[in-house]
């Protein structure tokens, strides 16, 4: 008999390294030629490692989730023949090794209780360094939106050593549209999270690893997991290279032992111990939570949060603002108004922050934007809207702004001018126009800014658009907002309320080519007819694709808007 090992193959063109994904084989299996012995994945795809000889497998190397160099060795084979290997070469200490089927020296020396022999030798002789029992579960990533390859890791809910009830929230992940919290397909106990905070999660990677009750989806290796993701034996090897286990009584225990006693599954309520967030992470927190925290002027950063995985919950804030805390000073209260300032506060920009940057980035970059301003009389269309809001409350409809009536006119508008209700492909050279005017309104939400979109407002009467822009808005700030709701825009507008100011540079949000930015209605002295009168008026801040929309077009496009809205009648004509 021959000792084979097999070496990880080049699995892409430039690929130096691959993720594990899970194993097709345990120690102790008869292979065949050419069977899939593992999965794992590059930067590109899954690829399914197949076995280059018949035997008996002897040695895995890796676990779930780990990077493992090409040409670095991944399985070791007891083969028929000589194999590619010396059979008295020192193995590798990264995963456990059977002996050649007909005799183990070590085993006889100490034989193991009850006459298992093999099993003890597989599974590792001393029981204390296994984390828990029962069967392997890796959980991958799940797809959390149509076409999503990737989404970036936002925090954990739960650390290795926790036990976790099934449908319990494991980790808030988020793509380029929305956060999406993450919950366990099974219960069981964390042995190993994959990833950081900020980090880049593959769909179908793995997120957590388990020990289960039952049977698990992953084949059980000789080594169990550690928690924190490497083998029972760290690099020392495992328990089975040993000639004999230590006795229990002198074995060096964890800190923190979850086999002896599991760690309850964490409370969605307050916990035993409350913990400060990470200053370089975003504390997590909910939306609800964070406005609130808002209102009271409190900085999250300084609040101990006592969920899980020191998530802040009401309770924290309640406690905090009794204990007379304020978190307004990172070294704390001088007592002196002009006290000076030292030190810096590093922040990493990750999260929803991270997509925004990178999303206004990416526009400035590929879009040369010309912005025109002009300002509009909304005198006769504020009484209008005071009629109908007077109206309204006799009927039981909805008070109406003037965002309504702004997107009125952009719709009929559209209908002179349709390439501006449209997407550039710059990369294509393809210019997509929709019939359809669906409606971007740039929100801001707790979690920072984003765009849910009322679509089909070419379709929609004054109170139905005002009702739908409160929904998809409502859901975006309080974090309920699904995907489809947060995307397919073809034509944005941003709007500060009363905080609009008299002009401003709005960006567009690619791929459309542009964005209107009403900005706040004063009232100011104007000359009317010879005569100074005091009228309300407002300044509507647009910005257009200059490769698409020519200066000439975009002046047309708002002066149409200007005359319908002082003209509010011609809305609906």
């Amino acid at each position: 008999m021959g000792r084979y090992v097999f070496k990880l193959p080049d699995v892409g063109e430039g690929t130096a390294e691959a993720e594990l994904v899970g194993w097709h084989v345990k120690v102790g299996d008869r292979v065949s030629e050419d069977q899939i012995v593992a999965d794992v994945m590059t930067d590109k795809a899954t690829v399914e490692i197949t076995a280059p000889v018949g035997g008996r497998v002897t040695a895995l190397h890796g676990e779930p989730g780990q990077m493992l160099a090409v040409r670095g060795p991944l399985v070791e084979f007891e083969v028929e023949g000589a194999g590619n290997a010396s059979a008295d070469e020192p193995p590798s200490p990264a995963s456990p090794v059977l002996p050649p089927e007909g005799g183990d020296h070590a085993a006889a020396a100490n034989p193991p209780p009850s006459g298992e022999g093999d099993r003890v030798a597989v599974e590792g002789a001393n029981p204390a360094a296994t984390p828990a029992s029962g069967a392997n579960y890796v959980f991958k990533l799940p797809d959390v939106g149509e076409g999503t390859a990737e989404a970036e890791l936002v925090g954990w809910h739960v650390k290795a050593g926790d036990t976790v009830s099934e449908d319990q929230i494991l980790a808030d992940v988020m793509t380029d549209k929305a956060t999406v919290e993450i919950t366990s397909p099974v219960a069981g106990v964390v042995v190993a999270v994959h990833g950081a905070a900020g980090q880049q999660v593959a769909v179908g990677g793995p997120l957590v690893s388990f020990k289960v009750e039952g049977k698990g989806n992953i084949a059980s290796t000789s080594a169990p997991l550690s928690l924190d993701g490497r083998g029972a034996g760290g690099e020392g090897g495992g328990a089975s290279q040993k000639s004999a286990a230590p006795p229990a009584s002198t074995a060096p225990r964890p800190a923190a032992d979850v086999t002896s006693a599991p760690t309850p599954p964490p409370s969605r309520g307050r916990g035993s111990e409350a913990r400060l967030s990470d200053r370089n992470q975003r504390p997590l927190a909910s939306p609800a939570v964070r406005n609130r925290a808002r209102d009271l002027g409190i900085e999250l950063q300084f609040v101990p949060g006592s969920g899980p995985a020191g998530r802040i919950e009401h309770a924290d804030l309640d406690a905090y603002v009794a204990s007379g805390g304020r978190g307004s000073s990172v070294g704390g209260s001088t007592g002196s108004t002009y006290a000076k300032a030292e030190g810096t506060i590093e922040t990493r920009i990750i999260g929803l922050r991270r997509k925004i940057a990178e999303k206004m980035a990416e526009s400035v970059r590929r879009i040369p934007h010309i912005t025109y301003v002009e300002e509009i009389d909304v005198t006769a269309l504020e009484e209008l809207r005071a009629h109908l809001n007077a109206e309204a409350k006799k009927t039981g409809k909805g008070k109406l702004n003037v965002l309504p009536f702004i997107a009125r006119a952009i719709v009929v508008a559209l209908k002179d001018q349709p390439t501006i209700n449209s997407w550039y492909d710059d990369e294509a050279g393809v210019l997509t126009t929709h019939k359809a005017v669906h409606l971007g309104i740039a929100a801001q939400t707790p979690n920072g800014l984003m765009v849910p979109v009322v679509r089909h407002a070419e379709a929609r009467d004054p109170w139905d658009t005002a009702q739908e822009i409160a929904r998809v808005s409502g859901a975006a700030k309080d974090g309920s907002a699904k995907r489809e709701e947060l995307s397919g825009s073809t034509l944005t507008i941003t709007s500060l309320g009363t905080l609009g100011g008299v002009v401003h540079t709005p960006i567009i949000n690619h791929p459309e080519v542009a964005i209107v930015g009403p900005n706040k209605i004063i009232e100011r002295v104007v000359v009317k007819d010879g005569q100074m009168v005091v009228r309300k008026m407002m300044n509507l801040s647009s910005s257009f694709d200059h490769r698409i929309v020519d200066g000439h077009d975009a002046a047309v496009f708002v002066q149409r808007i200007k005359g319908l809205l002082e003209h509010p009648a011609t809305l609906w004509m």
